[in-house]
């Protein structure tokens, strides 16, 4: 038996000596029940398969990671790389000087990838209401979403919950956070972003670090689109750099555009569903397409035209179902209320994100007193 210190007892004697040896011996085969349990799970069940993959890459990317202020101070750093490491850092200062942001060690380290996308993202919706499937992972909760390192995997998991009548939204995405667990560095696939998606994706990621409410993946994906949205309008006016400042500022406004177009869907496809019984799944179908008809011409005709930043003929080429609907509202829900915090903060962002964060605690401090 080990005690406290580490030390092997030898003073145990009688029946205490034998409750002991009996605990232990209790306790060895309990350890390796756990541990055959765990085996199982990461070899055997889809979850445990998922998770492991998970890991295997995310241990291979930390395995790649150089320091991202070595490679720009170092002569053979090819020189547009050395620009865009340079702008992360300038902007990771920013988020912890300006913005009073927890950067901890996150993207201080640069990995290389040898793929153009680092994972696929499949969300998928019931098609007669609006409500997203969710898996539950260990610690965090539960997320309307699962990112795969294995593509094929991902494409096959689009094809079974569509056969399951689920509809699907299938997209890439070039960055994540593990949410202050690990370092995370900077990858090949988000340094491809132009200079001020790169700003925002770092901002974005770098709240996520600072305040994560578990299981309000909505409010947390959202709040971190409006950190990074405004906070990329601050760093580029900090650094006196106009031309970036306007495209910043034309980004913003197309979140906001959008953010304001899936709201009002949303609102549409709801009203709907409410009108008929849950029973009547082809009757509420039916009239959810007849919105999504309507909310496509609108797209095309009245928003597309607002938008700054997109490029022509992107507003037709959005399909539009309850999938495609919840995954953008999950980046975009509430946008005007973040900023209507911002306005009243009198445009000072840090102040904002306080209030914003201050004001969430105390809601769910609330709820959870009920």
């Amino acid at each position: 038996m080990i005690s406290q210190h580490g030390e092997v007892r030898q003073d145990l004697s009688g029946a205490d000596h034998i409750v002991r040896r009996a605990w232990g011996r209790w306790a060895r085969r309990a350890a390796g029940g756990l541990a055959a349990a765990l085996v199982v799970l990461l070899t055997l069940t889809p979850m445990g398969c998922y998770i492991s993959r998970a890991a295997y890459e995310e241990a291979r990317i930390l395995a790649r990671r150089q320091p991202i202020q070595r490679l720009v101070v170092r002569d053979n750093t090819d020189p547009a790389l050395r620009a865009k490491l340079a702008l992360v850092l300038a902007a990771r200062q920013f988020a912890v000087d300006s913005l009073g942001l927890e950067a901890g060690k996150s993207f201080t380290t640069y990995s290389p990838l040898d793929r153009d996308t680092l994972v696929l993202v499949v969300s998928a919706a019931y098609r007669d209401r609006l409500k997203l499937k969710t898996w539950s992972f260990p610690v965090v909760g539960s997320f309307p979403y699962k990112g795969f390192f294995d593509f094929d995997e991902a494409k096959r998991t689009a094809a079974q919950l569509r056969a399951e009548g689920f509809d699907v939204s299938l997209g890439a995405s070039s960055a994540f956070s593990t949410l202050g667990w690990f370092n995370d560095p900077l990858v090949s696939t988000t340094v491809r972003q132009d200079s001020v998606t790169l700003v925002n994706t770092v901002l974005h990621e770098l709240l996520h670090n600072t305040y994560f409410a578990k299981g309000k993946v909505s409010f947390n994906e959202s709040f971190a689109s409006f950190v990074g949205g405004r906070g990329a309008e601050h760093f580029f006016r900090m650094l006196g750099d106009s031309v970036l400042i306007r495209r910043a500022q034309d980004d913003w406004q197309d979140d906001l555009v959008l953010g304001a177009f899936w709201g009002r869907t949303a609102r549409e496809i709801d009203s709907v569903f409410s009108a008929l019984p849950d029973s009547a799944t082809a009757a509420r179908i039916t009239a959810r397409d007849s919105v999504y008809a309507r909310a496509q011409r609108r797209l095309v005709d009245s928003v597309g035209p607002l938008l700054r930043g997109y490029p022509p003929g992107w507003s037709g080429r959005v399909v539009l179902d309850n999938a495609v609907l919840l995954a953008r509202r999950v980046y975009a829900d509430g946008l005007d209320r973040f900023d209507s915090v911002y306005v009243a903060s009198g445009s000072d962002l840090r102040q904002a994100i306080s209030r914003i964060i201050a004001a969430h605690r105390d809601s769910t401090a609330r709820s959870d007193n009920r």
